[in-house]
This record gives C-alpha cells, sequence and structure tokens, in this order.
C-alpha cells in the first residue's frame, strides 16, 4: 500500500506540513529526526493516561509504543502525547477524591487541545482507569476525527499464598481491590488482625492494569467495544499479557483504515451505538457510573441520552454475565470464556442490539457478531434466555427523593433485598459517615443519607466505596442502605443509591431530609420516596440556608463546581455538539 493513497489537502495537518508558508513548522519536524516522506503523511496523535499513580496506567506506555508500530506500517506519522489521570482506587475515601470525576473533563479538554493545536488527523486513545476512558472516548467524539479507543487491560486477580494465617473465606479464591477496602471494615471490627489485613494487601493486586471486577473501568471498557470505538476483544486480555501488543498495533492500522474510508467517530457513536452500549452495562452487572459517562459521552455527539434512557434500557436487558462485585469471576475471566463479542452475540440472540452500527473495522456489529464462533460457557456468560436475573444488573430509581433520578447495582443482589425502607440518617459529607461506621454510631434499618457530594455541591460527586465497604466488612453491607447526591463505586454491593438529583447543592430534596424521615427504596419497581408531604418539603425548602460553603474558593474544583451541570445530563461542563459552529476536520 501506498502513502500517496491519503490526500493530504482534506486533512488538518495540511496546515502544518503542506506549502511553502509551513517551512518554519516542518523545520521542527526535521528537529525530532522525520523524514520528508514522514511529514507529509498523516499524522496520527497516539494520546495515553500513562502515569505513575497506580497500575492501571503503568502498561500504556509500552502499548502505545506497539500503536505507533501499526500506524508506521500503514503509512502514517504516529505524534504519541500523554495526559492526566486520577486513579480513584488511589483517590478514594479522602479529599483526593474530588479530583477524580473532573479529571474527566480535563483530560477530554488536553486530548482536544492537543489535537487542534497541532492539527492531527486521527487518533488512537489509551486508558486504563475509571474517568480515563470516558475522558478518552469523549475527547474523540468531540473532535469527530476518525478515532480507535485502546482498553490498558485488566489486572490479574490476586491469590492469598498457600498456608497464609488469613480467615478462611479470603483464602483459596480471586482477590481484587473490592476485598481490601471490605477487609478494612473487617479489621476495623476485630474480625480481621492488622497482620492478616497485611498479608492481603500484598497479594491483592498482582500485577499492572485496571481493577479486577466489573467496576468502572471494565465496565467503560465493555462499552468501547460494544459502542464501536475500539477493536472486536481489544478490552479483555488482562494488562500484563502481550497479546495486547497485538491488539495495539492493530488498533495503529485500524485507524489508518478509518482515514481512508472517512469514517469519524460520530458516524459510530450513533444513538443506536449507545443503545447497545447501555446493553452491555446492564448485562454484565456493570458500574452505576456508566449512568454518568453514556449520556456525557453523546452529549458529546449532541445527542440526547440521558439517565433515564439508560435505565429504561437496563430495565429491559437481562443480566446474564456474572462478574464482581455481584458475581464471582473477574475480567481475566470473561477474556477467557470469549469475552465481550460472546456477550454481543447473546444479546442478539434475543434481539438487543443494533446490529448496523459501524466500528472502528469499519465493519458493522453484525458482521463483526457473524465471525464469533464461541459459545456462552454457562459458568462466566449465561446464555441469554438463561439469565442470571431478567432485567439489568444496574436500575434507575425516580420519586418524590430524586425528581431527575438515581441509580443503584442490584447485580447479585437477592429480590427480597431490593426493597428496603428505613429511617434517614443524615449525614453533611462522606467522612461524616465513614466515622459513624468505624464507631458503629448508626442502626440496623438505617438509611444512610450523604449529601453535599454532588458534582457542584462537593464539589467533584465522590464515590463513597470506603463507606459502602466498611459496612460490607461488619457485615451490615445488607442491613442499611445509602442514597447519596454523590457516587458508588463500581466495586460497591449492597442497596447504594447514587446520582439522586437534583443534588443538595442545587436545593433537591436530599437537601431537605431529616433524621427519622422514612425513606423507601424500591429496585424492583424503579422507585426512591420519602414519607414527608409536598407540603412539609416546600416549607423545608423555604427554610433552606442554601447550599453548604465548600472550601474550593479558587483552583480547578472552583472552576468545576461553576461550569457543571445537572448529574442526569452527565455532569458535562459544556454545551456541547449542540452548540458547535464549526467541524475542526474542515477548518
Amino acid at each position: 500500500m501506498s502513502s500517496q493513497r491519503f490526500d493530504k489537502s482534506k486533512l488538518p495537518s495540511r496546515h502544518v506540513t503542506e506549502g511553502p508558508a509551513r517551512a518554519p513548522h516542518r523545520s521542527y519536524y526535521y528537529a525530532m529526526g522525520m523524514t520528508d516522506e514522514e511529514i507529509h503523511q498523516p499524522l496520527v496523535g497516539v494520546a495515553t493516561c500513562w502515569n505513575e499513580a497506580a497500575p492501571c496506567n503503568i502498561a500504556l506506555n509500552r502499548q502505545a509504543q506497539a500503536v505507533k508500530m501499526g500506524v508506521k506500517r500503514e503509512y502514517g506519522t504516529p505524534r504519541e502525547f500523554t495526559t492526566i489521570t486520577v486513579t480513584d482506587g488511589i483517590a478514594m475515601g479522602h479529599e483526593g477524591m474530588r479530583s477524580s470525576l473532573a479529571s474527566r473533563e480535563a483530560i477530554a479538554d488536553t486530548v482536544e487541545l492537543t489535537m487542534r493545536g497541532h492539527c492531527y488527523d486521527a487518533i488512537v486513545g489509551l486508558a486504563g482507569c475509571d474517568k480515563s476512558l470516558p475522558g478518552m472516548m469523549m475527547a474523540m467524539i468531540r473532535l469527530n476525527v476518525p478515532s480507535v479507543f485502546l482498553y490498558g487491560g485488566s489486572i490479574l486477580p490476586g491469590r492469598a499464598p498457600t498456608g497464609s494465617a488469613i480467615p478462611e473465606d479470603f483464602a483459596n479464591r480471586d482477590l481484587t481491590v473490592q476485598d481490601m477496602f471490605e477487609a478494612v471494615g473487617r479489621q476495623q471490627s476485630g474480625s480481621l488482625t492488622e497482620a492478616e489485613l497485611e498479608i492481603l494487601e500484598r497479594v491483592a493486586c498482582p500485577s499492572a492494569g485496571a481493577c479486577g471486577g466489573q467496576f468502572t473501568a471494565n465496565t467503560m471498557a465493555c462499552v468501547s467495544e460494544a459502542i464501536g470505538l475500539a477493536l472486536p476483544n481489544s478490552a479483555g486480555a488482562p494488562a500484563p499479557y502481550e497479546s495486547r501488543d497485538a491488539y495495539a498495533e492493530a488498533s495503529g492500522a485500524a485507524v489508518m483504515n478509518l482515514i481512508e474510508k472517512n469514517i469519524r467517530a460520530r458516524d459510530i457513536c450513533t444513538r443506536e451505538a449507545f443503545e447497545n452500549a447501555a446493553r452491555i452495562v446492564a448485562c454484565t452487572g456493570g458500574s452505576t457510573n456508566a449512568g454518568l459517562h453514556l449520556p456525557a459521552m453523546a452529549h458529546e455527539a449532541g445527542i440526547d441520552f440521558f439517565l433515564e434512557d439508560v435505565c429504561e434500557i437496563f430495565r429491559d436487558t437481562p443480566y446474564f454475565v456474572d462478574l464482581k462485585p455481584g458475581g464471582q469471576y473477574v475480567a481475566k475471566d470473561l477474556y477467557e470464556a470469549g469475552g465481550v463479542p460472546v456477550v454481543m452475540k447473546e444479546l442478539r440472540k434475543a434481539g438487543l442490539i443494533h446490529e448496523d452500527c459501524i466500528t472502528a473495522t469499519g465493519y458493522s456489529i453484525g458482521e463483526e457478531i457473524d465471525r464469533v464462533t464461541l459459545e456462552a460457557d454457562g459458568r462466566v456468560i449465561y446464555p441469554v434466555d438463561a439469565p442470571l436475573s431478567k432485567t439489568g444488573g444496574v436500575v434507575g430509581l425516580k420519586g418524590n427523593l430524586a425528581p431527575e433520578g438515581a441509580i443503584v447495582k442490584i447485580a447479585g443482589m437477592e429480590p427480597q433485598h431490593q426493597l428496603f425502607t428505613g429511617p434517614a440518617r443524615v449525614f453533611e459529607c462522606e467522612q461524616d459517615a465513614f466515622e459513624a461506621v468505624q464507631n458503629r454510631t448508626y442502626e440496623e434499618g438505617d438509611v444512610f443519607v450523604i449529601r453535599n457530594e454532588g458534582p457542584a455541591g462537593g464539589p467533584g460527586m465522590r464515590e463513597m466505596l470506603a463507606t459502602t465497604a466498611a459496612l460490607s466488612g461488619q457485615g451490615m453491607g445488607k442491613k442499611v442502605a445509602l442514597i447519596t447526591d454523590g457516587r458508588f463505586s463500581g466495586a460497591t454491593r449492597g442497596f447504594c443509591v447514587g446520582h439522586v438529583g437534583p443534588e443538595a447543592a442545587h436545593g433537591g430534596p436530599i437537601a431537605l431530609l431529616k433524621n427519622g424521615d422514612m425513606i423507601t427504596l424500591n429496585a424492583i419497581e424503579g422507585t426512591i420516596s420519602v414519607d414527608v408531604s409536598d407540603d412539609e418539603m416546600a416549607a423545608r425548602k423555604a427554610d433552606w440556608k442554601g447550599p453548604r460553603q465548600t472550601i474550593y474558593g479558587a483552583g480547578a474544583l472552583w472552576k468545576y463546581a461553576k461550569l457543571v451541570g445537572p448529574t442526569y445530563l452527565g455532569a458535562v461542563t459544556h454545551p456541547g455538539a449542540k452548540e458547535e459552529g464549526h467541524d475542526y476536520m474542515a477548518l
């Protein structure tokens, strides 16, 4: 194949490589050792979220080199750059968690600015941790260039050494970081010693890669395949596997094919593709955070696809993939059972997939599923006609306590535990709730209300894994419920309702609750209500003193709080594609 097949007159990089006026620009490229041929080929951004913050991101740099080989093989010129990542496992349980969701916007913004500033023609984006996956895909859709997404891969499951002096329920089974958060609760309650905790912390996370269960990173990795931005099965292989390099090289080659065919991110990410993505979340018992990220990604395409739309799809999608935290298995097991392609094949059998959606291969979802020879193994992936439950592992709730909606993961939750009524125990922030758990100053049957943790009011919409995991570790995970205008980690289990909207800072009903108000959560009917009359709520609203003052009066979090919109719309910070007045590739 010849590099002459690309017409640079129609590509953004012409502004920095073509014609006498661009001699100064070309001199910079020569300074980096590029040849004349490389300068006049398409310039492909290879964007990674590599850093040394956590194992999720540590392997991305290596994989980026393989992507560049694939681009070069197909007569493109790769230009590698990096952006930030805030890793939730490190940020969890303290003030650092406020940076997590805001980092999604920063990733999208910085990738956009780098691409625009250097006039790159296409992008291969690599990401490994929760917010970096949607952030990278949001940038692709916002720019609307030929795009291929590549997940960095999951971590291998941990195992305690044979004969370790640890409780039997931690021995001889796969371990994930979820177990460590829950082990903290066990240690605080006295059923795990500090020495046993130290044994577990050294073995729970044995390799590079993102958290192994169907937490947010693996959920959004499955989304990347189902929506069509990633190559089939590219999300599956764990990060340490050398086979990831083959997927990386293929992704680099694939983006060159997309340039040639002028297939861009919004050609792939249609309304139907978003519905396919929501299906994969539901049937795998994925993270509730998908209810935040899918609307945000759709916003970049100018598509109205809100929390309620996501939850509508969850409602009629069977849950048939048995993954942690609600189930038994981890991402490595799903990969060995055939990965997302086999799951998509099962969804197609039930008529739940839009088959005509185009993908990063240049072929449709239906054509890609036609190539899948494996069948559901009945262990990790159940047949769609014999599911774990008939509705999705994540459901939406709505009612007088959450007029804009809320979301809860019910994967692995028995039907009798999907209805909960109890008195409100109100906390003004996550730390207050965590201290109540540590000190056991709560009662069985309480509904924890953690408010002022929304996108604007937090600021930053923190996740509450430290609190929920400590409750599980104390054996109280099924005996209390939690609601918050913040978020719950994809690793959370139990009756934990997040994304309650409007948030407290915007005067939502959650801001008006008092200790003892009776709250009913019904995941079967999809309702969330408080037994307080409309008149009483109106009186409380009249007496409300306004949002709580935060300590963030300047800086990035102040800026985020001023710009961020409602949770049900994706907690986005700009008007979106509907307000665009240009096409980046046509400038």
